[in-house]
């Protein structure tokens, strides 16, 4: 190879070089800055491809996702002094990326713990706003909307923006856990003989009025009863007064022979009389005369 193609090939390898040092793209996933000896030349770079001088430029480049905060439990204070154990997480962004890089020197990592104190700040200054039953039950939302709204004038000045602030869960500490759950049990063993006593005055009440009716029923019962019993008695002495009055004779035979049956229908009856006895002049004398 002569010395003249040798320059140009050497010459070329060098083109190729700057153009590779030069060149950098950005996709549609990154957030790109241009730095000049430490200090932010350029931002809000599009995708695609683009450019810079080599050496003295250089290019940092951040998530433009959604990134997610979800730390350990935190111990917190309600208004009432109750030690809490919240558990949370948050959604956020880098939307600015020059204030972003300026505040944390590019790191993600110094920026992640720099906006884990700024929430775990709201966490505790909303709790200790609130007793254990709003920040638990009656105010979840608004706490949570709270929460965000505290943080988020803070985040901003990282360059951040926060989009979601989530209580997973809420917990007392273990070490006053098991008095709230007897307080509860106590509570609720105390509603459940509320409960069961005022279910017993109901129902001593129904029975009352229950037997009350009963008795009112049967004493109707009985009075209507007694009062069919004796219009069928006058009924009955009418028809015998009729029955009497138009022949004596038969009607004294239809009684005795009602007698009779009275007396002497059942096995093991037994009856102590004088044979001439007027009670059997029917079975003594066939045609009934003395």
């Amino acid at each position: 190879m002569t010395s003249g193609k040798f320059a140009f090939v050497v010459v070329l390898g060098l083109v190729f070089v700057a153009i590779g040092l030069s060149a950098f793209t950005v996709n549609e996933r990154e957030l790109a800055i241009k730095l000049q000896l430490g200090e932010v030349v350029q931002a809000e770079y599009a995708p695609g491809l683009h450019w810079k001088w080599p050496i003295v430029q250089n290019v940092r480049k951040f998530p433009k996702r959604i990134l997610t905060i979800s730390d350990r439990p935190e111990r917190v204070f309600t208004a009432e002094n109750e030690a809490l154990q919240v558990d949370f997480f948050v959604k956020w962004r880098i939307v600015d990326t020059v204030r972003f890089y300026t505040s944390t020197g590019g790191s993600q990592i110094i920026g992640d713990d720099r906006l884990s104190e700024i929430i775990k700040n709201a966490v505790v200054t909303e709790f200790g706003k609130r007793s254990v039953k709003e920040a638990i039950s009656v105010g979840r939302a608004e706490l949570m909307r709270d929460m965000l709204n505290t943080a988020s004038a803070a985040a901003g000045d990282l360059g951040v923006e926060l989009i979601d602030f989530r209580v997973k869960q809420v917990e007392f500490m273990d070490d006053v856990k098991n008095s709230v759950y007897q307080q509860m049990a106590a509570e609720r063993a105390r509603i459940a003989a509320e409960r069961r006593a005022e279910g017993r005055a109901i129902e001593q009440e129904k029975r009352a009025n229950a037997d009350k009716q009963r008795t009112i029923i049967l004493a109707d019962a009985y009075r209507d009863g007694q009062l069919i019993r004796g219009e069928g008695d006058a009924k009955a002495a009418e028809i015998y007064a009729s029955a009497y009055k138009k022949d004596p004779e038969f009607y004294a035979f239809y009684r005795s022979i009602d007698a009779y049956k009275k007396s002497m229908g059942k096995e093991g009856d037994l009856l102590v009389l004088d044979p001439d006895n007027d009670f059997f002049r029917y079975l003594n004398d066939a045609d009934g005369s003395r």
